[in-house]
């Protein structure tokens, strides 16, 4: 509940079942996380900062355990998001620590289902975009202007791409952090964060949704967390991209942009 904190945040099309069917997520076998983000909550509670790693991100991947019992060796020059499919969250954490110098305290993992659901059980989000957004591929249409989505078109807000900017992943990047903050928003005007029986029964809604570490795997542990949040004032959130800039050996991949890179690391150690 005290001191500064450090969770990284996977959005997982890797979960089987007829909910994430539905809503265009993986099975169980094409596990694939193409999002990733790092939650840095200061000592105080008063200030939040958010950072996005872009997953076509080149990345030096280490050797992390396998589900069959072995490792895989170190890996140079890898996509950032290889390492959630090649060994899951565990993997993940490693490569992002690797990457970062930052220790993660705590890994969350949410499928598509369990997203809807967290939009829903908040009543939903209010966004704004200053450009016609359509993308079949996200099965998203909406006009330039203010929306108020719910839990399914917040999902398909969240996984545009093809409709927005040039189209890549960091144009999408920028969907999903206003969507963070939105939540973020709705949640301090319904003071959900800070209402005991209501936060437990959202936490209670989205759990089977949610993959974590053993420190957060308890309604407890997760209604204990998402209080700590609820003392973060919405001004005091930041959300940012790690700067990145093409890769010399492939334009369709980024790497980190030096020294801002670093020196943005250097802040949340």
């Amino acid at each position: 509940p005290t001191g500064v904190l450090n969770i990284l945040v996977l959005g997982s099309d890797s979960r089987s079942g007829s909910e994430n069917a539905a809503l265009g997520g993986g099975d169980s076998t094409g596990a694939r996380s193409d999002t990733a983000m790092v939650v840095h909550l200061d000592a105080d509670r008063t200030k939040a900062t958010v950072v996005s790693i872009p997953r076509d991100t080149l990345v030096t991947r280490p050797s992390c355990p396998t589900p069959s019992g072995g490792t895989t060796p170190t890996t140079y020059h890898a996509m950032f998001n290889s390492a959630y499919a090649i060994g899951g969250p565990v993997c993940a954490v490693k490569t992002v620590e690797q990457l970062t110098g930052v220790r993660m305290d705590h890994y969350i993992e949410i499928d598509f289902a369990g997203f809807a659901g967290l939009v829903d059980a908040l009543g939903g989000v209010t966004v704004t975009t200053t450009q016609d957004i359509d993308d079949d591929s996200s099965h998203l249409h909406l006009d330039a202007g203010t929306h108020r989505l719910d839990g399914t078109q917040a999902l398909a807000f969240a996984r545009t791409r093809h409709g927005i900017g040039d189209g890549s992943d960091l144009g999408r990047i920028k969907l999903q952090q206003q969507l963070v903050e939105a939540l973020l928003k709705e949640a301090g005007k319904t003071d959900l964060l800070t209402d005991p029986a209501g936060l437990y029964k959202m936490v209670d809604a989205v759990t089977g949704s949610l993959t974590t570490d053993t420190g957060l795997d308890s309604l407890g542990e997760l209604r204990g967390l998402g209080q700590s949040l609820g003392a973060v004032p919405a001004t005091g959130l930041t959300t940012v991209t790690m700067p990145v800039v093409a890769a010399p050996s492939d334009p369709n991949r980024v790497v980190p942009q030096e020294p801002a890179a670093s020196d943005l690391w250097e802040s949340l150690r």
